[in-house]
């Protein structure tokens, strides 16, 4: 049986047969409905919850997760009780020590797999684009990860997080379609929606701020019949990752951040880390983000510019929204084949620490 990746982010899983060249099998929601049956209730009149498993990156509902797994694995992937097959999860920048030992015991105790590997998205998503050293620029739905990588190693020194993404930024453009629009009421999910078809970069600051000349309106029909207006508040989104003021954050743009967590590594290391820099996850994909960022990189004051990664193309589309899954599957051809993984008999041998020792 072939291995199973899982990448479960804060907004979406991802999870399939371990396929280097194809988009992972499974796309959903990381999310679970909960049925909340309240005292003198009737059954069918049950208040349903929406549970979210994963937060910012971070597993915080483990009863959840392991809901969420169970309809993945069983469900989805067609694994069957008492013939349970390997699995490797990526695994976000800083995740704590204890949160990597219930991983693993979640998947021995509870799912009795017969082979277990996690490696962080950084190294897997180069690994996707056949380098082993570079850096990830990683947008995700709750959090900004930027990574430096040297032969396989995240430079953890090195490495920044930052507790805004994708979520921040849909709320940032529900709070300027409702001053355009003040008469009309959109749910948030319309507006995601809204942010994924419209939102984009302009080319440079000041092509932002001459927007509000020369912007187009344009009109849109909600799924309830109520008809909105965007004109400047598409860019806006896009523009808040390279002038974080307008989230009102006291810090200095995405290209700044790439150029000084690459300055506390080894000087010999900064050309290959950034003539190798990846942008990943789904708020990359932005239309005109990957432009914009190239022009900011090349008006860098560092002495060697950031340049981006190009995928080969023999990797699916849209390889920034799946890069560490991908890289993921490349990862399970070698390390389960080799033996390299943590099996059954290390784990009741050692216990839930055999992860750090034998995934790194």
């Amino acid at each position: 049986m072939e291995a199973v990746v899982v990448d479960a982010g804060s907004k979406l899983l991802k999870a399939g047969i371990a396929a280097p060249d194809q988009a992972p099998g499974l796309v959903m929601p990381s999310k679970m409905k909960l049925e909340v049956e309240e005292e003198n209730q009737v059954a069918d009149g049950a208040v349903v919850e929406e549970v979210h498993p994963v937060v910012r990156g971070f597993v915080k509902d483990w009863d959840a997760m392991e809901d969420l797994l169970s309809y993945v694995l069983y469900r989805n992937i067609g694994w069957e009780m008492g013939d349970e097959g390997q699995i490797l999860f990526t695994e976000p920048l800083f995740t704590p020590k204890a949160l990597r030992e219930q991983l693993v015991q979640l998947m021995f105790e509870k799912f009795n797999v017969s082979g277990f590997y996690d490696s962080e998205q950084a190294v897997l998503s180069l690994y996707a684009v056949g380098r082993i050293s570079g850096c990830t620029v990683d947008i995700g739905h709750g959090k900004i990860d930027i990574a430096p990588v040297c032969e396989g190693a995240v430079q953890h020194v090195a490495s920044k997080r930052f507790e805004i993404g994708g979520t921040d930024l849909t709320n940032l453009f529900a709070q300027e379609l409702k001053k355009s629009n003040p008469s009309v009421n959109i749910d948030i999910s319309d507006v995601e929606r809204l942010k994924e078809q419209y939102a984009c970069c302009t080319e440079d600051q000041l092509a932002f701020e001459d927007i509000g000349s020369s912007c187009q309106p344009e009109k849109h029909t909600l799924p309830d019949g109520q008809v909105i207006t965007i004109e400047k508040e598409r860019y806006i989104v896009g523009e808040a990752l390279f002038q974080p003021s307008i989230l009102g954050l006291e810090d200095y743009g995405i290209v700044h951040q790439l150029v000084t967590s690459v300055s506390n590594v080894a000087t010999e290391y900064h050309k290959q880390l950034l003539e190798n820099t990846m942008l990943c996850g789904g708020t990359a994909s932005m239309t005109g983000f990957e432009d914009r960022f190239q022009k900011e990189a090349n008006l860098s004051a560092s002495a060697i510019r950031p340049s981006l990664v190009k995928p080969p193309e023999y990797m699916p589309e849209n390889l920034a929204r799946h890069s560490a899954w991908l890289g993921g599957a490349i990862l399970a051809k070698v390390v389960f084949p080799q033996n390299q993984h943590v099996t059954k008999g290390d784990y009741d041998e050692t216990g839930p620490s055999i992860v750090h020792k034998k995934c790194f």
